[in-house]
């Protein structure tokens, strides 16, 4: 018997001892994956704490350039913040009981909370803890997130902790009322804030709630939609007696814990609380427009793409849906709840002119179908890319469809600048003067093959135009041989795109390979168009696009500053003969009426150094038009939102348009436009005397043995590099040897003179219209010569009415 117990109590003696050291072990171990768990986690300072602890929601606001406000960023939930004084004992004393009943005998943490987290991280047992005291509650909402992980709860522990320290219980626990949530009012709105709720459900402040009505709000926090009275719409739901059980849990624990008597208790239980809820309420709807979800929308990109990069998150994975809606989430709800303020470059006076201009003159592009014709709008400062105003349809109460911003439409013969002969001029493939094919022709692969290629005005002119000319009439056959020769020459149908449109932000599209790409077939925007014209404008710089300056928080600290990226998309040369050619496009006013129509609206105005492009797409169903000055681009694409045709007169309609809105905001801001400034050709630009005939330069020539008389008269071709090629019988880019026998024959051959004297004097009168064009270039070419009002389209026939094929 003795031995049997000295073995019992050997036996047990060791199951102590090894219970003991494995609890130490195991505390140990727990220990450590604590202090890995925490590794790295910053200490705040007192003021840190204040600072994120009591910054409680507050509705951001967008501002325009001269801080004057555009309005206030709703806020979801809504909230105000109230001190505590204001707040009334019973919900104090109901929260506690209900949420955290040794909240005021425990410094942030409950040990036996820890101690059971560790044990389920360890065991595998759990995967939350839960029992969070009202300070990890607080920390959760205020600092951390309410992601589900160890670490975030081992940090979540550690803050609670100096939270503890710095600030009294009375402060912790009026900082969680004024943050948690309470489901929603009585006009179906998400509530914050202990104020609201009772403002919200009762119609009383937050200091004057009875016992009853603050057992109800402190009953709500733990599932506050389940238990809130109100539906969505803001009406009483049918049956709500889970919140009304809740309540009685509440006044339960609050007599559990002997913060009420018995007689309070039961009262209060018998209490009918129904009889308080607030009928249902209208709510007054701020009234928004395309500026505020357009600014809006943008700083919430900002924001994401920002939150983002701190996050090391790759561009490619961002462009990812699932990522960057997630970050796009989070954005939006900075912008709603942390009192941000977004500056805008949008100057208030310019805005507004725009969108009288649209109001007053948005009829001058109606066609008598009854079907209105839309339009969107924007200008943008050239040197830097900020858009001062913008118009996103004539009426933002019966149209919503942002056609400045989100439209996306075939550009037509708008993107012949950008695509063709901008990247051309670049390359060193044609100068000003070069001769392009127009003669007659067919696709020749892809869907289109075999199908005549036309210009707006036929099949062709059957001749050799030069670049100058093929843009100031807008042809699509030379159009069509540039930028085929200029992806022959590159070897790839995408090094357009990938060298020019990709830097300036084009949507991406296999389409910008094909053969009808030049006509504008890849559908783009109006800020796109804009932006591209931008770059022309600002001698080949690319200036992204923007509304938002910058962001910053509640005390003033800079959230988001914009930063000037610049990106030289095409030489300086390059962009000063492209401005230099597109001013032709303006004063011959061959494809728009523009400099006319503007010299009737605002003739000061007019006498600015304009250059610019026209588009028309197949069946009149878009048009465009983006004119620059030096200082700013103005872009217009009008259209039907169902795709509709409109009709041949489109073009008149948006020139007279954009002449009236142009002097509209002129009248509100002379400076905007820089009338007097001019834009000239770089000190690189190659300036070479070329044969009017063959825009190569002069001298015989000769082919298969014959000798070619090259007529008379030169010119000036523009080069961005390398220059004018020696003369040759095939001096264009295009064509067959038909075409060329054609052209040599009709104009000039060795032998006959009648002809020879003939093209002579042809030649001649082509270079004094050549030479009298360089020396008015810079003048109003139609000085004030018609009305607006008393306009006749029919004297304008032949604008651009390019087709896509």
């Amino acid at each position: 018997m003795n031995v049997t117990i000295r073995v019992v109590k050997a036996l047990l003696l060791g199951f102590v001892v090894v219970l003991f050291l494995g609890g130490m072990l195991g505390m140990g171990i727990g220990a450590g994956y604590f202090a890995y768990l925490v590794e790295g986690t910053a200490t705040p300072t007192k003021t840190e704490i204040q600072q994120k602890v009591g910054d409680v929601t507050e509705s951001s606001k967008m501002l325009y350039a001269d801080d004057q406000e555009i309005a206030t960023i709703s806020a979801d939930p809504i909230r105000q913040k109230v001190n505590s004084d204001e707040i009334s004992p019973w919900v104090k004393k109901a929260i506690v009981a209900t949420e955290d009943e040794y909240f005021y005998e425990h410094h942030g943490v409950v040990p036996k909370a820890v101690v059971r987290a560790l044990i389920s991280e360890v065991t595998g047992l759990g995967g939350s803890s839960g029992g969070s005291t009202l300070t990890q509650q607080l920390i959760k909402q205020q600092v951390l997130t309410n992601e589900t992980s160890f670490k975030r709860k081992a940090n979540e522990i550690v803050l609670a902790l100096d939270v503890e320290k710095y600030l009294s219980k009375d402060e912790i626990l009026t900082a969680y009322l004024n943050v948690s949530p309470f489901g929603r009012n009585n006009k179906g709105q998400n509530i914050a804030g202990v104020e609201e709720a009772a403002m919200g459900i009762f119609g009383v402040h937050a200091k004057d709630l009875n016992l009853p009505q603050a057992a109800f709000i402190a009953g709500l926090p733990q599932s506050p939609i389940i238990y809130s009275p109100y539906t969505s719409t803001g009406d009483v739901k049918e049956d709500y007696s889970i919140g009304m059980d809740r309540k009685n849990n509440v006044l339960f624990n609050m007599y559990r814990e002997k913060l009420i008597s018995k007689e309070e208790y039961e009262e209060a239980k018998n209490y009918d609380l129904s009889q308080n809820f607030q009928p249902r309420q209208e709510v007054e709807v701020e009234e928004h427009g395309f500026l505020y979800y357009t600014i809006y929308n943008e700083a919430v990109q900002l924001l994401a793409k920002q939150q983002a990069t701190q996050d090391g998150v790759s561009e490619e994975d961002f462009a990812k849906s699932e990522v960057s809606t997630r970050y796009v989430e989070q954005a939006k709800v900075k912008m709603q709840n942390h009192g941000l303020t977004v500056h805008s470059t949008i100057d208030k006076n310019v805005y507004d002119a725009m969108q009288l201009g649209a109001a007053e003159y948005g009829q001058y592009l109606d066609n008598g179908s009854g079907i209105p014709i839309e339009t969107g709008n924007i200008l943008m400062d050239n040197k830097t890319g900020r858009i001062y105003g913008f118009v996103g349809s004539r009426d933002y109460s019966t149209n919503q469809n942002n056609h400045a911003f989100d439209t996306i439409r075939q550009p037509g013969s708008s993107i012949k600048p950008l695509l063709v002969y901008g990247p051309a001029i670049d390359q060193g493939l044609i100068g000003s003067g070069t001769r392009i094919a127009d003669f007659p022709m067919k696709y020749q692969r892809g869907e289109h093959a075999g199908q005549e290629l036309e210009n707006a005005t036929g099949k062709g002119s059957s001749t050799f135009q030069t670049a100058r000319e093929a843009l100031v009439e807008s042809t699509n056959i030379p159009a069509y041989h540039v930028y085929q020769d200029l992806v022959q020459q590159k070897g790839s149908e995408q090094f357009v795109y990938d060298h020019y449109l990709k830097k300036m932000h084009y949507p991406a599209n296999d389409a910008w390979g094909v053969e009808s790409a030049p006509l504008g077939t890849v559908e783009t925007t109006t800020l796109n168009q804009v932006n591209g014209f931008q770059a022309l404008a600002n001698e080949g710089v690319y200036q992204e696009g923007y509304m938002v300056d910058s962001i910053t928080d509640n005390a003033g600290n800079v959230v988001y500053q914009h930063q000037e990226q610049p990106v030289q998309v095409y030489s300086k040369a390059t962009a000063t003969i492209m401005n230099d050619m597109m001013r032709s496009v303006i004063n011959e006013q061959q494809t728009t009426p523009f400099k006319s129509l503007l010299s009737g609206a605002n003739y000061t105005l007019s006498t600015a150094d304009w250059v610019g492009k026209t588009g028309t797409t197949d069946n009149y169903k878009d048009n465009w038009l983006i004119v620059s000055t030096p200082s700013v681009t103005l872009g217009s694409w009008t259209g039907r939102d169902d795709n509709q045709p409109m009709d041949s007169n489109a073009g008149n309609r948006t020139a007279n348009y954009m002449a009236w809105l142009a002097a509209r905001i002129y009248s509100v801001n002379p400076t905007i436009f820089g009338v007097e400034q001019k834009f000239e050709l770089s000190d690189d630009v190659i300036q070479e005397r070329v044969s009017t005939f063959t825009g190569l330069k002069p001298g015989r020539v000769s082919n298969n043995g014959t000798s070619y008389q090259v007529p008379a008269g030169e010119s000036t071709s523009l080069w961005a590099k390398d220059g004018p090629g020696d003369n040759a019988y095939e001096f264009g880019i295009g064509g067959n040897e038909d075409n060329y026998r054609s052209y040599w024959n009709t104009r000039n051959r060795s032998g006959n003179t009648q002809n020879n004297n003939q093209n002579n004097n042809n030649q001649n009168n082509q270079n004094n219209n050549q030479n009298n064009q360089n020396n008015t270039r810079n003048q109003d070419a139609n000085t004030n010569t018609q009305n607006n009002n008393n306009y006749n389209y029919n004297n304008y026939n032949n604008y651009d009415q390019n087709t896509n094929q």
